[in-house]
């Protein structure tokens, strides 16, 4: 199943419903590079507070999704990682390092405004 992609302004928000083959990885990294271009995109978030578990593969394509986006001109938060997750993630010393989180849609959004607009957007 594609995961939806939603355009906000100058951002994609894609919210990752359910567990991703690696097909499904694919597609979704190759679907936000073709869009960040198509819509001038400056950011991405990808929402992940379906998924109950991020292992070494899902977090290892998380950053290979973002350093997509970043050679694209876009700068990627992820959102929504679950407690358990994140407490989960520190056991098994998985990170999604360089990436940036933030704990909700809103949070994601000014984060990417105060970076986008550090890099001539007109924060209007």
């Amino acid at each position: 199943m594609p995961v939806p992609i939603l355009k906000q302004g100058d951002y994609l928000i894609a919210s990752i419903q359910s567990a991703l083959s690696d097909t499904e990885v694919l597609e979704l990294r190759d679907d936000l590079a073709d869009r960040i271009g198509r819509f001038r995109s400056q950011g991405i978030i990808i929402d992940v507070a379906a998924l109950d578990v991020i292992d070494s593969f899902v977090a290892r394509s998380l950053r290979n999704i973002a350093r997509t986006a970043s050679l694209r001109g876009a700068v990627t938060v992820i959102v929504g990682i679950q407690p358990d997750v994140a407490v989960a993630m520190v056991q098994f010393r998985l990170n999604l390092e360089p990436l940036q989180t933030a704990l909700d849609l809103e949070e994601a959004l000014a984060l990417l405004d105060r970076h986008t607009r550090g890099h001539g957007r007109d924060g209007g």
